[in-house]
């Protein structure tokens, strides 16, 4: 794993495998920690060792105040710019940078330019962003008839909302960095849809009324809960208040060593976050041309394929999910990367 510091501005890179392309998310606050995003690097890693890719995971954090935060990302998109133009990186805005910062970026980027088109009502990386977790919980649980949380809800959870609604589950409480809103009656994927265009992470806020902690989610009741909020967003002491019959990610790292253990002896199935992510990964190397309807369903393909090699092994799908990727690893690595990805 090695650290790149910035010379422009307060901020780092960092790549898990070397000589190899790497690529992961960016984010921007007043002090990003590097264990952080040592962790989000090597979940990356997992996730592209899962499907066979030979592919490094990165990270990176841009430490500045929201005043300071404009300047700041621009300093860090001109120095890195060579190292996405000759392909050893890729990198994609995370918490506190703008979609639109990173423009100039994507347009030398390696990767396939197909992943911002146009698939249904949204860019085919956010649509494939949310058909992974709900495929894992389809492909797993079989959702018609099951209640469902959305915690850490974002502009990919849309898809999500309206991909459950579609398979017969019913979307009961999600939670946002403003709050929580619980309707045990289900909410509209329609309205859901309408209210994050409109208010963002406000829409759990009903008019004139406070939002109800975010930390409500947790009482919900609901069959499946859909973490993503931050990292170690579930501990142990949480997972023991928790009756779920799964627990699957939607982003990095939502839960700790520990509340695994906790899920897994009641009986909860845990997916390990490195799968359901792995979606926008299948627009990434696409040929040009290729049907964007084709990409969504090969990503669906590939993600079941993989839940079914993992889900009746004797050490559990988190462990197995390792494994496979481990392998994969160790088939072109010479040396495996230390730590699997697991919230500290």
């Amino acid at each position: 794993m090695a650290l790149r510091k910035l010379s422009s501005t307060d901020a780092f890179i960092i790549t898990d495998l070397e000589d190899v392309p790497c690529f992961g998310i960016v984010r921007s606050a007043p002090k990003i920690l590097q264990g952080g995003a040592k962790d989000l690097a090597r979940s990356m890693t997992y996730t592209f060792a899962a499907f066979e890719m030979q592919y490094g995971g990165a990270s990176g954090g841009i430490n500045a105040k929201p005043d300071e935060r404009s300047q700041a990302i621009s300093s860090f998109v001109d120095e890195i710019e060579e190292s996405v133009r000759d392909g050893s990186l890729g990198v994609d805005p995370g918490k506190g940078i703008d979609t639109g910062s990173f423009d100039s970026l994507s347009a030398i980027d390696h990767r396939n330019q197909i992943r911002f088109e146009t698939y249904q009502k949204d860019p085919l990386h956010l649509y494939l962003s949310g058909l992974g977790p709900v495929e894992c919980a389809d492909h797993l649980l079989d959702l018609d008839g099951k209640t469902a949380a959305i915690e850490g809800f974002g502009a990919h959870s849309v898809v999500m909302a309206e991909l459950l609604e579609e398979r017969g589950a019913k979307v009961i409480a999600v939670s946002t960095l403003s709050g929580s809103l619980v309707n045990s009656d289900g909410m509209s994927a329609d309205d859901i849809r309408d209210r994050w265009n409109n208010d963002g992470a406000d829409f759990v806020v009903g008019e004139r009324e406070e939002a109800e902690p975010a930390w409500k989610i947790f009482q919900c009741g609901a069959d499946i809960m859909f973490a993503g909020s931050k990292m170690g967003a579930i501990n142990h002491t949480t997972a023991e208040k928790l009756k779920l019959e799964a627990l699957i990610p939607h982003q990095p790292l939502p839960f700790t060593a520990k509340a695994l253990a906790v899920l897994q002896k009641n009986g909860c199935v845990v997916v390990p976050c490195f799968i359901p992510v792995a979606g926008p990964l299948f627009s990434y190397w696409n040929n040009d041309g290729t049907d964007l309807a084709d990409v969504v369903s090969k990503a669906a393909s590939n993600i079941k394929t993989v839940l079914d090699e993992a889900k009746g092994h004797e050490d559990g799908l988190f462990l197995a999910s390792c494994y496979r990727a481990e392998t994969f690893l160790a088939s072109w690595q010479e040396n495996l990367p230390f730590g699997r990805p697991l919230a500290s």
